[in-house]
């Protein structure tokens, strides 16, 4: 194990879990999502799925608080970074390795969550490999988006939540329609305007060639979106 870890691994800013290289890091978003599960009811018994769980940094949060959890992940090494993560922290999280939702097909859940890759991307498919996996989602962002927005209803029990997490870059209102259409009505919970990272400044030119960002701007709005199933 320790071997894995000085291998393949560094702490994230809390010092508490490792993140294998090629695997998304909590950032700005992930920290954000986690202040909305804050909020809500999670206890002892709460069925949650994390869909994209990455290093297993959300569904270690819920599963800390005594829910039973489901993290699904499309790469072998998230799902075994989430595995370990767990171990380390002596709660447990059955970590799986799918496509988003279809690993938990059949089941329901109480609570959804899901940072997923939202990033407009110049490459109009997602990426088969790379790190940018954890980001790029087609030319408008909304490649998986659209996929959880269509699926969620269907894995969520009466009354059940989804928590969402994206960029205004990639249409906050399409989102809210899209669930409201099937099904879950949504809105607007949390807003945090963050300096572009990496990615973004350096695809600045290609985002204002296609009127996604202003000459001037140097933030991206990040947002939570929230949806319930009323029946």
């Amino acid at each position: 194990m320790l071997g894995f870890l000085g291998l393949l691994g560094t702490y994230d800013r809390t010092g508490r879990m490792m993140v294998p290289r090629g695997v998304y890091a909590p950032q700005e978003d992930t920290l954000l999502l986690r202040e909305a599960l804050a909020r809500e009811a999670v206890r002892a018994g709460t069925t949650v799925l994390d869909v994209g769980t990455g290093s297993g940094f959300l569904a270690l949060a819920a599963a800390r608080r005594g829910a039973r959890v489901t993290a699904v992940d499309r790469t072998r090494r998230a799902v075994l970074a989430t595995r370990l993560n767990a171990a380390l922290a002596g709660v447990r999280a059955e970590a799986v390795r799918g496509d988003l939702l279809a690993p938990a097909a059949g089941r329901r859940f109480d609570l959804i969550l899901s940072n997923p890759p939202y990033v407009p991307a110049p490459d109009a498919a997602l990426p088969g490999r790379g790190s940018s996996r954890a980001w790029d989602a087609g030319n408008n962002g909304r490649l998986v988006i659209d996929r959880l927005c269509a699926g969620a209803a269907g894995l969520l029990r009466p009354g059940g939540a989804l928590l969402l997490v994206h960029s205004a870059l990639c249409g906050v209102t399409e989102t809210l329609d899209r669930l409201g259409h099937a099904g879950l009505p949504a809105e607007v919970t949390d807003r945090r305007s963050v300096p572009f990272g990496p990615v973004l400044a350096g695809r600045r030119q290609w985002l204002l060639d296609r009127g996604l960002v202003g000459p001037g701007d140097d933030k991206e709005e990040l947002v939570i979106i929230r949806a319930e199933r009323s029946e």
